[in-house]
């Protein structure tokens, strides 16, 4: 077998050089973030960084298998209608609410139930929920979408299986020689940081926050927000001979031709010539309210001398509906090519548009694919539609909808939860012992069967951990997690370790902005146990720092994934959420600062 052994300067070169590259892809997205942990693992064998045995050892870690039982246990809940169950309790009572307080009492619902379940299918859920309760209070959805999406990171701060975050920190802390963590040890400090950063949200959020509605809100007529849509021209259509600007499709009568697929092959430079032919399909933007009726327009007159012929194919030719939808992170249609996902042949629905990050995205192109969080315009029968988020392949934002529930179950759900805190806060057994029992015991008791219970894990996540837990571990095995700390020590040293939690804090909580949280707590972690040894002092407090920052993800919706769920859900900009999120993440740390240090000691 062939063997070899870098020197350890190459080591840590090689190591550091794709801690760069890692970063750089996690940022520009390219490839998702766990094919790039994993062919980082993949580097690392191939260099002999890391041995087989090693690579191997990090799929033991204990967090992860944690946080794979987390799941499941989250489906249990979601699946026995009990955070749908609170949701709509919210809604019922929420008709003589003035907007402060339905901000307040939709952040403490879902900090409490954040503290105990992973928050993505929270937030999923409580997005339609939060839209009528803006409606009934009479404010805008944006209004209420953002304080969701952070009372969830809120909630994940005050106990250890709040968020997967902790949870991983704990065991890579663990790792390295600490005492495991208790479930409410950082409850207190927690609490402290979900009152500071609740008490902004209401006090300033009411001016920071934008006021725009959501596409769920508005429909079925907006001013507005543009969408783009596609229309088939059939062979004995008025317009077959015709150029784009003798269709009628102007921009006083606001539409917009941004394409003309034929024979699947983009035409838009030739859109100032082209003359239209049987079977092109036309690309067109509108405003919602004016695509609403390119079914009625396929039946009147676009163009000069139409004489009442069809122009083009309706988009329907049945009575449908149209609604909206939101792709969540389980969904089947993450990554599948919206030519071809299969709504029209199972459920006869059409996607009509899709906005994604604050831009309308064309469904022209075959490459084009669903990723998570896109909000989908979508047409279709009653029957098929609700269908359609019933097998959740979409989350409704439209309404709110429920799948069937096993209500009768739900006792079993809670009481899982709630055998999995008690017995870990008696230390009975380890979290990750206690966490399988309670998700086989779901399973077996009928809360979700087998097929729900491997769909509620996001496998993408752990494969993420795994991948990145190798890295980690690469990291202080060569010597540059040494490294890196010796050069943040040699500067900090002379202000004391209260300097150092700081900058942990600070550095932890810029990249987890930019980079996955599950990413930058592995790679933190043992840095910042390194340097609080270095510095000699207790390195719990600085464990607690990288747990607290890589949460605090508000300034991007692209940090966090339930920011990027709402991001289009709310109709929000990029800007909102650094406008929002940046005093935000000052807050917090400020009561970091004061609270870490006085519950753990820096020594």
């Amino acid at each position: 077998m062939f063997d070899f052994t870098l020197s350890e300067p190459v080591q840590i070169a090689i190591v550091l050089g794709l801690l760069v590259l890692v970063f750089a892809g996690f940022v520009r997205e390219k490839l998702p973030s766990d094919v790039i942990a994993l062919l980082a693992m993949a580097a690392l064998l191939v260099t002999g960084i890391l041995s087989v045995e090693e690579t191997l050892g990090v799929f033991s870690n204990a967090a992860p298998i944690t946080i794979g039982a987390m799941f499941v246990l989250s489906a249990a809940l979601e699946r026995t209608g009990v955070i749908g169950g609170v949701g709509n309790m919210v809604i019922r009572l929420a008709r003589k609410w003035t907007p402060t307080l339905a901000v307040i009492a939709l952040m403490l619902i879902v900090i409490t139930l954040s503290a105990f379940m992973n928050n993505t299918p929270i937030v999923v859920i409580l997005i339609p929920v939060a839209i009528r309760l803006a409606q009934s209070v009479g404010t805008s959805p944006s209004k209420l979408l953002i304080p969701l999406s952070f009372a969830s990171i809120f909630g994940g701060m005050t106990t250890l299986i709040g968020t997967s975050t902790n949870l991983l920190v704990d065991g890579v802390a663990r790792n390295a020689g600490l005492e495991a963590f208790g479930i409410f040890e950082i409850t207190v400090a927690g609490l402290f940081m979900a009152l500071g950063g609740s008490l902004y949200m209401v006090v300033a959020g009411r001016w920071l926050l934008p006021d725009r509605d959501s596409l769920a809100a508005i429909l079925p007529s907006t001013r507005t927000r543009r969408f783009v849509a596609q229309v088939l021209v059939p062979v004995d259509s008025i317009l077959v001979g015709k150029t784009i600007k003798e269709t009628g499709f102007s921009a006083e009568k606001g539409f917009t031709v941004i394409d003309v697929m034929r024979e699947n092959r983009s035409r838009r430079t030739e859109l100032a010539t082209l003359t239209l032919q049987g079977g092109d399909r036309m690309v067109i933007r509108s405003p919602v309210s004016e695509m609403l009726t390119l079914r009625e327009a396929g039946d009147v007159a676009i163009g000069a001398g139409s004489g009442g012929q069809h122009a083009f194919e309706p988009v329907q030719t049945t009575e449908t509906h149209v609604m909206e939808g939101v792709v969540g992170p389980d969904s089947r249609l993450v990554g599948r090519p919206i030519v071809g996902a299969g709504l029209v042949r199972l459920y006869g629905v059409y996607a009509l548009a899709i906005h994604r990050r604050g831009e309308n995205i064309g469904l022209s192109g075959h490459d084009i694919r669903f990723d998570v969080g896109d909000t989908v315009l979508l047409e279709g029968p009653a029957a098929g539609l609700k269908q359609m988020f019933e097998d959740g392949m979409l989350s409704n934002l439209t309404e709110t909808t429920e799948r069937p529930v096993r209500r009768d179950k739900a006792p079993i759900a809670v009481g899982a939860v709630l055998f999995v805190m008690i017995f870990a806060a008696l230390g009975v057994m380890p979290i990750a012992g206690l966490a399988l029992i309670a998700a086989a015991a779901v399973i077996a008791l009928g809360c979700l069967d087998h097929q729900e219970a491997y769909k509620a894990i996001q496998w993408d996540i752990l494969m993420l951990i795994f991948g990145m837990l190798a890295f980690g571990l690469a990291l202080e095995t060569s010597g540059a997690a040494a490294l890196i700390v010796d050069t943040i020590a040699s500067p900090l040293g002379a202000f004391g370790p209260l300097a150092a939690l700081a900058a942990v804090y600070l550095i932890t909580s810029a990249l987890t902005e930019f980079v996955s949280n599950n990413a930058t707590a592995i790679l933190m972690t043992p840095i910042a146990i390194g340097l609080a040894t270095s510095l000699g002092a207790d390195p719990r407090g600085f464990v607690v720092a990288v747990m607290f920052a890589a949460s605090a993800s508000f300034a991007t919706p692209i940090g966090y994934q339930t920011n990027t769920l709402v991001y289009s859900a709310g109709g929000y900009k990029f800007t909102d959420f650094a406008r929002v999120g940046l005093p935000l993440n000052f807050i917090l740390f400020i009561v970091a600062m004061m609270v870490i240090p006085v519950i753990w000691p820096l020594g």
